[in-house]
């Protein structure tokens, strides 16, 4: 069994990680932990990481184990370390999507899986995903459905946002919600992104333009649709270097304007 982390604790070997590894190898014995994480409270990262994951090719019996929970969902005090719900899914390739409905968390999901609330405890610990979650997985994935509730309303997860940053890669690929190219193959435009502009080339292919230019282009991150079609994001993508360096180290969320030169 296959269980990706995708989180906002830290680093890979932070505590945290390694805390709720080890409580899901106990639920799920002889699982194989994989831990991406995400910067702070960044949903929009961990959402497009989520769906790369679940939506993807992959073992069928895999877990996408998610935790980004800001508890921005109320802004009074909150009762006893109370959090965004928990949420269960399963992808058209088998995988189990399993953690909470907060913010974006779950927008790239939302029109491709059957997402539900689980009845987990949103209360009693700082630390939910690691105290409640993994005990639920462990029974999901033996076929223990009862503790899975109602849908989530069709108002319940918010749409992906438009051109914006979704995610930067190790090298600096700045991964966008851009779905379409701006322009022909082989124009030049200028890109914006928050308060940094550089030019780029629409391109059909990351590596189709010479070292120390900047692409804009289909990248490696998308997925199949259960209609047999396909959804493929456009990532700016600088040869030979990090277009997030040349553009500043944008956070998730920025918004990127491209306009024709």
């Amino acid at each position: 069994m296959l269980v990706h982390v995708v989180a906002d604790y830290g680093p890979a070997g932070d505590l945290a990680f390694a805390e709720v590894a080890q409580r899901l190898v106990a639920a799920l014995p002889g699982a194989v932990i994989v831990a991406t994480p995400v910067r702070p409270f960044d949903t929009l990262a961990a959402g497009f990481v989520v769906a790369q994951l679940a939506l993807g090719d992959g073992p069928r019996e895999r877990v996408v184990f998610h935790n980004v929970a800001p508890r921005r969902d109320e802004t009074d005090a909150r009762r006893a370390n109370e959090g965004e719900r928990f949420t269960v899914g399963e992808a058209p390739g088998g995988a189990l999507v399993v953690g909470p409905n907060s913010e974006y968390s779950l927008a790239f999901l939302r029109d491709v899986v059957s997402l539900r609330y689980l009845d987990v405890p949103a209360a009693g610990s700082q630390f939910r995903s690691r105290d409640f979650l993994p005990a639920a997985v462990g029974r999901l994935v033996d076929g223990d459905r009862e503790a899975v509730g109602e849908p989530i309303d069709a108002g319940g997860v918010p749409d992906i946002p438009a051109d914006v940053v979704a995610y930067t890669d190790g090298y600096g690929n700045l991964k966008t919600t851009y779905d379409a190219p701006p322009a022909e193959n082989g124009q030049r435009v200028l890109v914006r992104v928050g308060h940094a502009a550089t030019t780029a080339i629409v391109s059909d292919g990351s590596f189709s333009v010479a070292e120390g230019e900047l692409a804009l282009a289909p990248g490696s991150s998308g997925w199949r649709l259960p209609d047999g079609g396909e959804r493929r994001f456009l990532e700016l993508f600088l040869r030979g270097g990090s277009a997030a360096a040349r553009l500043g180290h944008p956070a998730s969320g920025t918004p990127v304007v491209v306009t024709a030169t």
